[in-house]
């Protein structure tokens, strides 16, 4: 864990926060929170200082390329350097519980849930990895898992980050999901926000690493869920159809819509259909079958 922070504050037009949560994850952000700035939207987004090089203008070329081609203002972006505590104090001062889909209500672990609440609560604590719900992609993922599992299905989360993912699918009704992260620090967070929701070890398996440990089974899953990036998918498709039997669907998101096209030639080459395509704003979620 870093001892000290980068916070960028960038403040936009509303309809470019989900491009900049996407270029900043690129950039090794930890952190995002977003509030309203009368008309625009303010984007604050962490990362560790001991990591690598602030590279603003970098940062800010892409956000420009961005705004350009949705014919938006150019974002404004600041920074200054924070310790640990205060890292973890602001950006979950703005962070807030979150309706998702018909069912969903995300709430920060440190906050009480609501009394009245009919949702399935979902707490959380992503700490340093990606997945708060803000995201549109994590959104669509929710969602589509509303429609997709039944009781005592066998899920597999391919790059669970938080665990939001992983933990909504087992509130739903599935018996089981594996769950798999390159990142450590993913792992140890999905750790955490199982136990925040009373979930068993047997229930939620975690391993470090992708879609080869989860081959390790040997043993087919009911459902499958992604929400990595675009090009990364298309990677691993081949060995996720290893995973999948006659009747497994699956959930790919982390993919914007002019890469939808490729995504989905590359699942028909590899025996899945595109059953559905789910939007939000400028990303998109596919609902997938084998064929």
């Amino acid at each position: 864990m870093a001892n000290s922070w980068w916070e960028l504050q960038i403040l936009s037009d509303p309809d470019l926060e989900d491009s900049i949560f996407w270029r900043l994850g690129n950039f090794g952000c930890r952190g995002t929170a977003s509030e309203n700035k009368g008309d625009l939207c303010l984007v604050r987004a962490y990362l560790p200082k001991n990591q690598q090089q602030l590279d603003l203008a970098a940062i800010l070329l892409l956000l420009r390329q961005d705004a350009e081609n949705m014919g938006l203002p150019v974002p404004t972006i600041e920074s200054i350097v924070i310790d640990e505590e205060d890292w973890a104090k602001s950006w979950k001062e703005h962070w807030q519980p979150q309706e998702i889909g018909d069912r969903f209500l995300i709430n920060p672990a440190w906050l009480p849930p609501p009394e009245k609440s009919t949702r399935l609560i979902l707490r959380l604590d992503p700490g340093v990895a990606f997945g708060t719900g803000n995201h549109a992609t994590t959104q669509l993922c929710l969602e589509a898992l509303e429609t997709h599992v039944v009781e005592g299905a066998v899920v597999a989360d391919i790059g669970c980050g938080s665990g939001i993912l992983s933990i909504g699918a087992l509130l739903l009704g599935a018996s089981k999901v594996y769950a798999v992260d390159n990142d450590p620090l993913a792992v140890q967070s999905t750790y955490s926000n199982y136990e925040l929701n009373d979930i068993s070890s047997q229930r939620l398996v975690v391993q470090e690493g992708s879609v080869e440990r989860l081959l390790e089974l040997k043993e087919p899953v009911d459902g499958i869920v992604c929400n990595i990036l675009a090009e990364v998918i298309i990677s691993l498709v081949p060995q996720m159809s290893k995973l999948a039997k006659s009747t497994t669907w699956g959930i790919l998101s982390g993919i914007l819509v002019n890469q939808a096209n490729s995504v989905t030639d590359t699942l028909k080459q590899n025996g899945w259909s595109v059953a559905s395509l789910q939007r939000q704003n400028d990303w998109c979620c596919l609902n997938i079958q084998r064929s």
